[in-house]
């Protein structure tokens, strides 16, 4: 799946650590979310989720912005309720693809992110962004409400923020999104790599069995009731505890030594 110029849509690249790096590719387009490169990110996903040697995802982007949203040009040549459902499924798709990974996903983010770009940062499990980023749910000033990343950023966000947000198209700042649950990180552009590497080596030094259980959990029991959620969480730890992982860090605690984990 490449652009026009033969230049892949995204880049994919595993480092020795496990880190693995997709990278957005069509910055004459702001790296708008194309049907091309929506295949090419759940594809690559997809791969990522059977590969155990992987620890970590990082998501990135070339060219001036981290990500436009859907490519409204290619949009506007299908008009037709079966696309556009099948486009917004397809969407969606990749969100949920990032969320059920067994690894943590962060976002590396410069420039703007706005619609479905906005949305793919609240997706994300963890976001640094450039001092001069700027965010945007701006769906709503073309007429058009941005209803999937509605369920990322109302996940995300408090409610005021996130409605405010959707249903005025308006940009925050950086440091605007970090205040409102949008960003962990927000660093000047200089420190961008330095800051998300700072991140990625705090992932690897920890058991990836304990990340995978964890974020699974994270995730499922936001959707239960307390009780619920206290009864899944308890399976999820009694059954992390039987791990050699949690097993020989529990006795290096004990043993006031570092753990000896294999990665």
């Amino acid at each position: 799946m490449t652009t026009p110029h033969d230049s892949p849509v995204l880049i994919s690249h595993c480092d020795a650590r496990g880190v693995h790096t997709l990278t957005l590719n069509r910055p004459a387009a702001f790296n708008a979310l194309s049907e091309a490169l929506l295949a090419a990110l759940r594809a690559e996903l997809a791969r990522i989720a059977s590969d155990e040697r992987v620890r970590v995802v990082v998501l990135a982007a070339t060219g001036k912005a981290f990500c436009a949203g859907h490519d409204l040009k290619e949009m506007r040549s299908s008009p037709s309720l079966a696309y556009y459902r099948k486009l917004f499924d397809q969407c969606g798709e990749v969100m949920l693809a990032i969320q059920q990974l067994p690894v943590p996903v962060l976002a590396r983010v410069h420039g703007m992110a706005t619609a479905a770009g906005c949305q793919l940062v609240a997706q994300c499990d963890l976001a640094v962004a450039s001092a001069d980023a700027r965010f945007a749910a701006s769906g709503i000033k073309l007429g058009l409400f941005c209803a999937t990343p509605s369920v990322a950023l109302s996940r995300n966000l408090g409610r005021k923020d996130a409605f405010e947000m959707l249903f005025t198209g308006d940009f925050i700042s950086a440091h605007e999104a970090k205040e409102r649950g949008l960003l962990n990180r927000v660093v000047e552009p200089a420190a961008l790599d330095t800051e998300v590497e700072r991140l990625v080596d705090s992932i690897l030094a920890k058991p990836r069995v304990a990340v995978a259980m964890g974020k699974a959990l994270f995730y499922r029991q936001l959707e239960h009731g307390i009780a619920a959620a206290y009864t899944d969480a308890a399976q999820t730890m009694a059954c992390n505890m039987m791990d050699d992982s949690a097993l020989e860090g529990v006795q290096a605690f004990i043993d006031k030594r570092p753990p000896g984990w294999a990665q």
